[in-house]
């Protein structure tokens, strides 16, 4: 079932419109849109927050119409990834491209587009380890390679993502590749989990799994599988830890016809994992989840809604992922399939803040947007 709980009121709180079990949106801002331009994905590139101060990744290439059911980038033409910032809770953004540094580099990718010419990455190398994970200014992204059966690579930095280290290897942990994209749990000084998708033994993707470093980064041990290998699917985990012992993951499903979202649960810190729901069993034409544990200890999930009405969602939990709300519906006012991958973080005011591209219509350029909103009291 949908249900609109939100209301745009133009940049303005919607102060007593509703009742205290309703989620409010207070604005929805642009953070990065140039005519002919395609920008898309920040669920491929990462989020990170410092109070209001808010960074996230995309790709940015350009536009061409492909057909009502493929992305409308031109392969032919460059794509960049960029990072924008915000320094003021998500109301206005600056957009930062460090290829000069010769990281955050796009390698090509018959998905996408091309590579930049006369920009090369500095090669992937193994980390040295000694990586302080806990380090207030820490920031750290995982990409993959150009295909599913390819290498992925992992850059982190130390001052809020002005300046990055890396490329550095992912191993492949006898996999015939890693797709990986940016979801990692600190655990403390030089210990960190990330969590994966690998490619299936026929080539295709994919299946989510975990794995661990002690050392800092220097080396990587594998954890477990999360969930049986699919036939179809499962792919790009969202992750959040509830305890020293539990952690949640929602990932991203496809069989057949039939795309959802599911969760799963560890209760001894990744070693094993059960299936535990279905928090969003029916995301149109498919896409990833953004899940964080707010302040108040309910756990949001967004994602994009890729049929009509194209839409950007959330749902909440108040139990832990055992439960799940009535679908909160942000925007659905999207011109096509072509939307959603959000990443979210939440503000130290208790704002919430989901960036993600968007459309206007088929014919229409893509951009990265974001809405500022309330989740209210809903459940408590």
């Amino acid at each position: 079932m949908r249900v609109v709980y939100a209301c745009v009121m133009l940049g303005l709180v919607c102060a007593g419109a509703f009742a205290d079990e309703e989620a409010t949106v207070i604005e929805h801002v642009i953070v990065y849109k140039e005519p002919g331009r395609f920008g898309g994905w920040p669920a491929n590139h990462g989020i990170w927050s410092w109070g209001d101060e808010i960074l996230v990744g995309f790709s940015a290439g350009y536009y061409k119409y492909q057909g009502p059911y493929r992305h409308a980038i031109d392969h032919d033409k460059p794509e960049e990834h960029l990072l924008a910032r915000s320094l003021d809770g998500g109301r206005s953004w600056t957009i930062e491209n460090l290829a000069e540094q010769g990281v955050l580099v796009p390698q090509g990718d018959a998905l996408h587009g091309i590579a930049p010419p006369d920009v090369t990455e500095n090669p992937a190398t193994d980390c040295p380890g000694g990586i302080d994970f806990t380090h207030p200014d820490f920031a750290m992204t995982v990409r993959m390679s150009s295909t599913d059966t390819g290498p992925s690579r992992f850059y982190y930095s130390y001052d809020r993502g002005r300046t990055w280290k890396g490329p550095f290897k992912v191993p492949m942990f006898g996999q015939l590749g890693i797709a990986a994209r940016t979801d990692y749990i600190v655990n403390g000084k030089h210990d960190c989990m990330l969590f994966l998708t690998a490619a299936k033994p026929n080539g295709r993707e994919g299946r989510p799994f975990c794995v661990r470093t002690t050392d800092g980064g220097k080396t990587w041990q594998f954890v477990s599988w999360i969930g049986d290998e699919p036939k179809g699917f499962s792919i790009m985990p969202s992750s959040v830890r509830l305890s020293e012992t539990n952690i949640l993951t929602a990932v991203r499903r496809r069989e057949g016809p039939k795309r959802w979202i599911e969760a799963y649960l560890s209760e001894d810190n990744g070693a094993s994992w059960r299936f535990l729901n279905t928090p969003v069993p029916d995301a149109g034409e498919g896409n990833p989840p953004s899940m964080i544990r707010l302040k108040d200890g309910r756990i949001c999930i967004t994602y994009g809604y890729r049929a009509e009405p194209y839409s950007i969602c959330a749902k909440l939990s108040t139990d832990n992922g055992r439960t799940w709300g009535e679908e909160i519906v942000l925007r659905d006012d999207g011109g096509c399939r072509d939307l959603g991958y959000p990443r979210t973080v939440q503000r130290p005011d208790g704002k919430i803040v989901t960036v993600y591209y968007f459309n206007k219509g088929s014919h229409e350029d893509r951009y990265i947007a974001a809405t500022i909103w309330d989740a209210g009291e809903i459940g408590k």
